[in-house]
């Protein structure tokens, strides 16, 4: 009995490391996703005149500074 235990904590423990490592992997990925989709955003960014990218930057803070305080608003 103490052998078919040690079995199954041992089947535990390999499929436990199999999913952190599948959940690494993922991580990994979507990180290189991001990357890639600021990397993205920025070089359109950089492709604009200035004036156009001043005033495109301060439309999307406007447009976050909005959301955040709606959001905090709806927590109280």
């Amino acid at each position: 009995m103490g052998s078919s235990t040690q079995i199954m904590r041992a089947a535990l423990l390999a499929a436990a490391a199999v999913a952190l490592v599948a959940a690494a992997y993922l991580l990994r990925e979507k990180h290189q996703e991001a990357e890639a989709a600021v990397q993205t955003i920025q070089d359109q960014l950089d492709a604009l005149d200035p004036a156009t990218r001043a005033a495109v930057i301060a439309r999307l803070t406007s447009d976050e500074v909005k959301r955040v305080k709606g959001s905090g608003a709806a927590g109280r």
